[in-house]
């Protein structure tokens, strides 16, 4: 089944034409709980891990695996994410369990499909893992929506828009930050969902801003965003995602350096 999403209440651009050229595009995966195989674009599926390769262990819990967390072909990408050449199937990793200062330790891998033959299984998590870090195996609906700053728009242009934001929500109950600017949930690309004051990381590389990549979020909407963002298949219907509570209901965000060999990733995590 396809995902949705309806077109935000408001004609945004008319309302505030300041916001037109920060327009960007994103793509919502909309993760539903099912069964994803290992050759399927998927959150908290099987990989399509090679059984001649290792698989990944968390360097500061050397004996713990990591575990699955988002696994996206090119084709699910809707030509949005510039994958690296002769890589086709994108690969999301991260170790669940307690570290000082970050909620999880992720790692990303580029991979060609086809000359994977093969197949290794994650292996079993064992011992104690927070509540919410492991991401129940779910199929995706790729969608790719057009969105507008929320907390990345600039500080000088938010103070200038403010009064015909409370204006607009005066009049018509919609608010620009909830409603229609960022898309909510996990996706590739776009603005990332923050939740706080915006965490862009420069390369270590080249001191240039990295490029956001993915923001997995602990559900796909809040009790506010969802009343637009909620996809038309799914409103009034009842539906279990990939069950995640990162921190209070936050969000872990993933940014990688295009210009780099390696193409170098940081990560960033936020709470409300």
């Amino acid at each position: 089944m396809t995902r949705r999403t309806p077109p935000r209440p408001l004609d945004v651009e008319q309302l505030f034409p300041e916001v037109a050229p920060l327009r960007k595009r994103t793509v919502r995966l909309h993760p539903r709980a099912g069964a994803p195989t290992c050759r399927d674009s998927s959150v908290g599926g099987p990989l399509l891990w090679p059984l001649e390769e290792p698989w990944p262990v968390c360097p500061y819990h050397h004996r713990s695996a990591m575990v699955p967390v988002v696994q996206v072909r090119a084709a699910d990408a809707l030509g949005l994410v510039p994958f690296p050449a002769g890589r086709d199937l994108l690969q999301v990793l991260w170790c669940p369990r307690r570290h000082d200062g970050c909620w999880v330790v992720p790692e990303v891998h580029w991979r060609d499909a086809a000359a994977v033959g093969a197949v290794r299984e994650a292996p079993a998590v064992g011992g104690e893992v927070p509540y919410g870090k492991i991401p129940r195996p779910c199929v995706v609906h790729p969608e790719l929506v057009e969105e507008y700053p929320s907390w990345d728009l600039p500080y000088e242009l938010w103070d200038l828009l403010e009064p015909r934001f409370e204006q607009v929500e005066a009049e018509t109950g919609w608010d620009y930050q909830y409603h229609l600017s960022t898309a909510p949930g996990t996706k590739l690309g776009g603005y990332p969902g923050w939740c706080q004051d915006p965490q862009w990381p420069d390369c270590s590389g080249c001191g240039q801003r990295m490029d956001h990549l993915l923001t997995v979020e602990s559900r796909e909407a809040d009790a506010a965003s969802r009343l637009t963002w909620t996809p038309v298949e799914d409103q009034g219907v009842r539906y279990e995602d990939a069950g995640l509570m990162l921190g209070d209901a936050g969000g872990v965000y993933l940014f990688e350096c295009r210009r780099c060999p390696g193409r170098p990733v940081k990560e960033r995590f936020d709470c409300s």
